[in-house]
């Protein structure tokens, strides 16, 4: 019987695999230049950052590994150079399930430190990371990389997101990744479970207006490629919801009556804020739990 059940459970385990492989054999890379040398990479997952020129090839998240020999193969129609350095904005697996992969073919990984605690801890199906998949060099608060005759300024901002985001500003090309602290024309995903607060995600979207400029170019964590204007409306939506729902607890209203109330978020929710991975209900909820946690 035990021979059967553990059959049963490595049959289940192959299913599941091929499963996720077949369900990105449709998905395609495409590409959007931003400036000379800097692109947008969509594909399954988070967007992706390339930059390229005479150093080599840098890198902003990974999304999942059966991704990698399709993301590879567009970054080779940017550039023949080497794969130099890949920076995870968090550790979620759809901006950092490629590292080993990209490891692999030469990267050096970058990440805040938070994130190689998260990556290096147990996963939720009880698996650890391999070696090649943990980033090699860390930082806590801020960080500066010089490639392609350019100054790339790191920053971390604190449990927004999660609790290991970064925002990475190009200097010279003036491009902003903003990883998952930015879900362009969509509600966004605060992981509470993972250190993500509503205070913190507004102040990472304070942190990204201050770097920038009208002119400025803008990958979002998920979504089209934005632009200042479309940033701040994000913002002013997070600060909305953020007052609503605040005045809502404040008036005695309880979390189910919070999720059932549509007018709270009636604004957004026509503007079809709510047809992404989160929907109006669901945001309504992680702005509840997350202001009554913080108040």
């Amino acid at each position: 019987m035990k021979i059967i059940n553990k059959l049963s459970i490595l049959l289940l385990l192959i299913s599941t695999s091929l499963q996720a492989q077949g369900r990105f054999d449709k998905v395609e890379i495409t590409t959007t230049k931003l400036s000379d040398h800097t692109y947008m990479l969509e594909g399954a997952g988070g967007n992706i950052g390339v930059s390229v020129g005479d150093d080599g090839v840098f890198v902003i998240d990974d999304q999942f590994a059966p991704l990698s020999e399709k993301i590879l193969a567009a970054i080779k129609t940017l550039s023949d150079k080497p794969l130099k350095f890949l920076v995870n904005t968090h550790f979620h697996g759809d901006h950092s399930g490629g590292n080993e992969n990209m490891a692999k073919a030469g990267a050096t990984i970058i990440a805040h430190d938070n994130v190689k605690k998260r990556l290096e801890a147990k996963q939720r199906d009880g698996s650890f990371k391999p070696k090649e998949a943990l980033p090699v060099i860390t930082f806590n608060d801020k960080l500066n990389i010089t490639i392609n005759n350019e100054s790339v300024a790191v920053f971390h901002v604190a449990n927004a997101h999660t609790d290991g985001d970064a925002l990475l500003y190009f200097t010279e090309s003036n491009v902003l990744h903003t990883g998952d602290t930015y879900f362009n024309g969509r509600y966004p995903y605060i992981d509470l479970g993972s250190g993500g607060s509503v205070n913190g995600y507004i102040e990472a979207a304070k942190k990204g207006l201050m770097l920038i400029d009208e002119d400025t170019k803008i990958i979002p964590g998920h979504g089209k490629a934005s632009n200042m204007e479309e940033y701040r409306g994000f913002l002013k939506m997070l600060e909305t919801l953020r007052t609503n729902i605040q005045t809502a607890i404040d008036n005695g209203k309880t979390e189910d009556e919070v999720k059932a109330d549509t007018s709270l978020t009636k604004t957004y929710d026509d503007l079809d804020f709510g047809t992404g991975f989160i929907n109006s209900e669901r945001i309504r909820s992680t702005f509840y739990q997350s202001l009554k946690t913080e108040d």
